[in-house]
């Protein structure tokens, strides 16, 4: 009974220490997606196992545009590996600080807040593997470092457990 009881202790401190969105409240500069995916952008990243090695590597250009409420992010990946696969984000702002974004390879739709100079949204991705592919939960993490810089982080998860993470830095044309 001891030994529960410490277990359910360790996961509650471990839950009061993950970061929430309204802990960026007020820093700035102040992230507003249809205001920094406007235009042209140039990212570069890598994706990581759950060990910590880098498996993949790309580039990306994105070019984003707005009306009014609805964006739409066009996405071209080059990875190392010589593959080119594009992704095309439809984003809608449904309130202040809210938004919903739906893509060809996302399980349903995207739910992101953001506060500062931060946004936090979580999605399913169906990710090539082996033969087909499967879909893995990622917990996406934007920090708007200047007008013009971007960094992503994303956790992977399946079935609960880590698989991976992925870092990306973005940057206006």
């Amino acid at each position: 009974m001891r030994i529960l009881a410490m277990a359910a202790a360790a996961v509650l401190f471990l839950a009061g220490c993950s970061a929430k969105i309204e802990d960026y409240r007020g820093d700035s500069p102040q992230l507003h997606l249809d205001e920094y995916f406007v235009g042209d952008i140039v990212a570069y990243g890598m994706v990581q196992d759950r060990s910590g090695k880098v498996t993949q590597r790309f580039r990306a250009d994105i070019v984003g545009t707005w009306n009014g409420n609805e964006g739409e992010l066009d996405e071209v990946f080059y990875w190392d590996d010589g593959r080119e696969q594009t992704r095309v984000w439809k984003i809608t702002k449904t309130g202040p600080n809210s938004y919903e974004g739906t893509a060809g390879d996302v399980k349903g739709v995207a739910n992101g807040t953001t506060a500062g100079n931060a946004l936090h949204w979580v999605y399913q991705l169906e990710v090539p593997f082996r033969d087909g592919t499967i879909a893995v939960t990622l917990d996406d993490w934007m920090y708007l470092l200047d007008e013009d810089r971007l960094v992503n982080r994303t956790e992977m998860r399946k079935f609960g457990f880590r698989v991976g993470e992925i870092t990306i830095y973005m940057e206006k044309q």
